[in-house]
């Protein structure tokens, strides 16, 4: 049996191995060899046999039983290269999605409030009624774009038919019939079909003018105001001045017929307004949502109820959270399929390179050292894989942003620590095979050659 002290065999007369092996194996007999003789005496020798290779040979055994064979180290590190571009690309997927969706975020949703009385008042209490002024007093505040009142009138059997279903009720609709300020459809950001809303004058002199939602309009079969067409509400002639074509907030608008305030209070005895709608501006809808209470009804604020809408910043969040938690539990899942991928093919690689490590031991290596080589060759697979999965996934996201015409958001964090990620696998994946290999013993090995 060869020892350290005597010094390396001939490699003619070595056991036989595989090219490769013998390559690896006349590399470290030489590096062995040139570490003996530096040394002045036999206990520097043997000090120095003892240290093992250096870092760079280390490094540079390491790679070239990875490069040994490329078809194998394509298919060790395609598992972790998929894991990590699906963890890179789900989670940058899905914080550009929510990113996406915060920026789409419904602006109208986002400005809009609606003070309205509060219906849970205790029993006994008189019912809260909003001013007819209530529009007036919000828009005094600091933030407020527009506001106008809103009501749903209670007209009894009366149904709704143009003048070309004049023959009886049995043509007519059960449409909705509704009130409004001039402010209304400024503050619920409507939109005109033709025609125009009614204003100020027509809300104080109590005109028989109506604006229709579309909807309403096409059941009615009316499509234009210019001929100044009407529409009978039971037996009361209206005239048509306008028809909806989109609204923010309200959709049950574009199916009814509006009213001034003045005219429904004429007809139908309106009391008051059913709710304030209030059109903020960017951001200050939170706060228009304090202070519009107290401005409609200063000696009891807390008998209105206010609907604001949420704060933009925690439905991000929220979005964010719900996307990361799903896309990361699939990266993980892809992550774990490439580590049980490297640790079977390092298993193998060890399995067929006994020989090697045999005669490596033979010729002074510890165990520690065989073990460091092979868990250094997974640590590189491990990195490549990363490497290649972090630019697969970070491509993939701009891909699918550019398609859908998204900007796309990356975490640098996770770009810059996804290959030293793909490392730790390797290293986590290797440590078994390592140690399997360090337990093998130089009589067995070269035995079984």
């Amino acid at each position: 049996m060869v020892t350290p002290q005597t010094g390396p065999p001939d490699p003619a007369g070595g056991p036989p191995t595989s090219p490769p092996t013998a390559g690896r194996a006349r590399r470290a007999f030489a590096r062995l060899r040139l570490t003996a003789g530096r040394g002045s005496s036999g206990r520097s020798s043997r000090r120095r046999l003892t240290r093992g290779p250096a870092v760079r040979d280390l490094l540079d055994e390491a790679l070239a039983g990875v490069a040994a064979r490329p078809t194998r180290l394509i298919l060790t590190t395609l598992g972790t290269v998929l894991g990590i571009a699906a963890l890179v690309g789900t989670v940058g997927l899905g914080q550009t999605a929510a990113g996406q969706i915060t920026q789409r975020f419904d602006l109208a949703a986002a400005t809009r409030v609606v003070v309205a009385p509060d219906d849970n008042g205790q029993e006994g209490e008189a019912a809260t009624q909003l001013p007819w002024d209530a529009p007036d007093r919000i828009s005094r505040l600091n933030g407020v774009d527009a506001a106008g009142t809103v009501s749903a009138l209670e007209v009894g059997d009366d149904l709704v038919h143009s003048v070309a279903g004049l023959e009886g009720q049995k043509n007519g609709h059960a449409l909705p019939i509704l009130a409004g300020s001039a402010g209304l459809f400024d503050a619920i950001r409507s939109k005109l079909r033709t025609g125009r809303t009614f204003d100020a004058g027509h809300d104080a002199r109590g005109d028989r003018v109506v604006v229709l939602g579309k909807h309403a309009a096409e059941k009615l079969g009316i499509n234009r105001v210019d001929a100044q067409p009407a529409v009978f509400i039971g037996d009361q002639a209206y005239t048509v001045i306008g028809i909806l074509d989109a609204v923010s907030g309200r959709a049950e608008l574009l199916d009814g017929v509006i009213m001034p305030n003045g005219t429904a209070q004429e007809a139908y005895g309106l009391e008051s307004p059913d709710a304030v709608e209030i059109r903020t501006q960017v951001g200050a809808a939170q706060l228009i949502a304090g202070q519009a209470p107290v401005a409609i009804d200063p000696n009891n604020p807390g008998s209105l109820q206010v609907d604001a809408p949420p704060v933009q910043g925690a439905v991000r969040k929220g979005v964010e959270s719900d996307l990361n938690a799903l896309f990361l539990l699939l990266g993980a899942v892809a992550l774990l399929v490439g580590g049980l991928g490297i640790a079977n093919v390092t298993l193998l690689s060890v399995l067929e390179r006994v020989s090697e490590i045999g005669l490596r031991r033979a010729l002074g290596a510890a165990r520690r050292h065989v073990a460091g080589q092979f868990l250094v060759e997974s640590v590189i697979v491990g990195f490549l894989g990363g490497l290649l999965g972090t630019a697969v996934g970070v491509l993939l996201t701009v891909a699918v942003s550019w398609i859908r015409d998204w900007t796309p958001i990356l975490d640098t964090r996770l770009s810059l620590g996804s290959p030293l990620l793909g490392a730790l696998i390797g290293l986590i994946a290797g440590t078994y095979p390592a140690w399997k290999a360090s337990a093998i013993q130089p009589i067995t090995a070269l035995r079984g050659t």
